[in-house]
């Protein structure tokens, strides 16, 4: 009999927004699975859900390296395939640790692809997890989205012209993985006369939380977990 994998969101960073389902997995899992970069042992996921681990539980940690080198993302994402193919063949349950959402920006949507071509008999199941997106607009007091309005999530590290189209009939816009690019992102933003108004959120449910209206040409590079809220400015009035 095989384990089942369980694709599972943490939340943004407190240990305390985790669904009560994440909390079933993890209390019940045998294995859990963490995400880490080769150039450290720190993962921003296990450290949330720890609070909530059996003290047997066992850990595995799955190196994905911070490259675009296609052929080392392959290699990376090819052996935690093989090592969770491994744990769930043996029998054990497994959690894939991932900050926020599984399916949303995540590691966890190479691991899943990689593991139905080379286990497809596999089971696997997703736990949804409260996003960045939703905790930064709830510190900032930002309606996302209202009535007819539409909401578009923007990865920061498209170009500038990119940027700034997409910006442009948004009604609401986040832009994820803000924390380089900047010069291009402000710029876009700029553009589309958003500079001024969006909120630059960092750090959100974490320690060093910080939360900041515009951003100036004096702003400095905001930490790794960064994201910015932008509402469409108002039309001005007759």
């Amino acid at each position: 009999m095989t384990g089942t994998l369980y694709g599972l969101g943490v939340g943004p960073g407190a240990p305390d927004l985790l669904t009560l389902r994440a909390v079933n997995v993890l209390r019940k899992a045998d294995v859990i699975l963490a995400a880490a970069s080769p150039r450290n042992d720190y993962s921003a996921a296990l450290e949330t859900a720890r609070p909530h681990l059996r003290p047997e539980t066992r850990l595995l940690r799955l190196e994905f390296p911070m490259t675009r080198d296609k052929t080392a993302l392959r290699q990376a994402w090819e052996a935690a395939a093989r090592t969770t193919k491994d744990v769930l063949e043996s029998g054990a349950d497994a959690a894939f640790l991932t900050i926020g959402d599984p399916l949303v920006y995540s590691t966890f949507g190479y691991l899943l692809r990689t593991l139905r071509a080379l286990a497809p008999h596999l089971p696997v199941e997703i736990v949804p997890g409260v996003t960045s997106i939703q905790a930064a607009a709830a510190r900032a007091r930002v309606v996302l989205c209202e009535n007819g309005e539409t909401l578009r999530l923007l990865p920061g590290i498209n170009s500038q012209e990119q940027l700034a189209a997409a910006l442009k009939d948004a009604d609401t816009a986040v832009i994820l993985k803000a924390y380089r690019n900047l010069p291009a992102i402000r710029e876009a933003l700029r553009q589309t006369g958003r500079l001024e108004s969006c909120v630059l959120a960092s750090l959100v449910e974490r320690s060093g939380e910080k939360l900041r209206l515009g951003l100036p040409e004096d702003a400095a590079t905001p930490p790794y977990m960064s994201l910015i809220l932008s509402r469409r400015p108002a039309a001005p009035e007759d």
